[in-house]
């Protein structure tokens, strides 16, 4: 009896801890359906995952703390836009980030751009909020700045 109810626990205990992990939505028509259905701002992560180290230490410093879980799954909708060197990637998903790169006229990596859209008759209409990338400080110190993105009347 006490083993059937250790592996119920643990079982519990396994889909309890998926449950905090984000979504990260790399179809960006998919993260508009969702980002107007729950009424949030989409969070795009224009990153180089496998070659920019400072997109990893983006990752490793804000991106992957509880901190940053709790904040995003309360406040935005999570798209990576991914431009690897190695990780090979669909030609469909490649012209996707490609043509939002260009859309967003981004730069350089890391970028995170704020944005909330519609689409209509085939055509999607971004209404951008801000941008960022790597803030030095923590979690901390990088959800003050997108607080402020999202939140701007707030004090």
């Amino acid at each position: 009896m006490k083993k059937i109810f250790l592996v119920a626990l643990f079982i519990v205990g396994a889909f309890t801890s998926q449950a905090q992990e984000l979504k990260w939505y790399t179809d960006v028509k998919e993260a508009i359906t969702v980002s107007n259905k729950e009424n949030k701002p989409m969070l795009l992560f224009f990153t180089g995952s496998d070659w920019c180290g400072w997109c990893i230490r983006l990752q490793n410093e804000v991106l992957k703390t509880p901190e940053f879980t709790k904040w995003a799954s309360q406040n935005v909708v999570l798209v990576e836009l991914d431009y690897p060197r190695r990780t090979p990637q669909t030609p469909e998903l490649k012209s996707q980030n490609n043509e939002l790169q260009q859309a967003f006229g981004i730069q350089g990596f890391p970028t995170i751009y704020f944005t909330s859209a519609e689409a209509k008759d085939g055509k999607v209409n971004f209404k951008g909020l801000g941008q960022t990338g790597y803030v030095a400080g923590g979690p901390s110190a990088w959800l003050a700045v997108a607080e402020g993105i999202v939140h701007p009347n707030k004090s």
